[in-house]
């Protein structure tokens, strides 16, 4: 998980996935996307790559990368719980809010 969370912690990176969530992209596609130099693009890919949130498939000299929904699948488990958590306590102290109000 703490891989999962650093890779999507940069805003590039959470782009790159956006850009090979439904296609398959080559790597230059996705470096002209970006106003960044190529290595700077090929390391973000590889921190996606070692998250093991894209897949990367060679085609003769290109790369072609992939989103691995699957991989994100504990990430939403996690998230969702951590989301359910902060509902449920903003439900409790609107209840008590209300409470308050109720007994003026």
């Amino acid at each position: 998980m703490p891989d999962t969370l650093l890779a999507l912690s940069s805003p590039v990176r959470r782009e790159i996935l956006r850009l090979v969530w439904s296609a398959e992209r080559p790597a230059g596609e996705i470096a002209r996307a970006f106003d960044m130099s190529w290595p700077a693009i090929s390391q973000n890919l590889r921190v996606l790559k070692e998250a093991g949130l894209v897949r990367e498939r060679r085609s003769g000299t290109s790369r072609l990368y992939r989103a691995d929904r699957a991989a994100l699948k504990p990430l939403e488990t996690y998230l969702l719980k951590m989301w359910s958590r902060r509902i449920d306590r903003l439900r409790l102290l609107a209840e008590a809010e209300e409470r308050k109000r109720s007994k003026r």
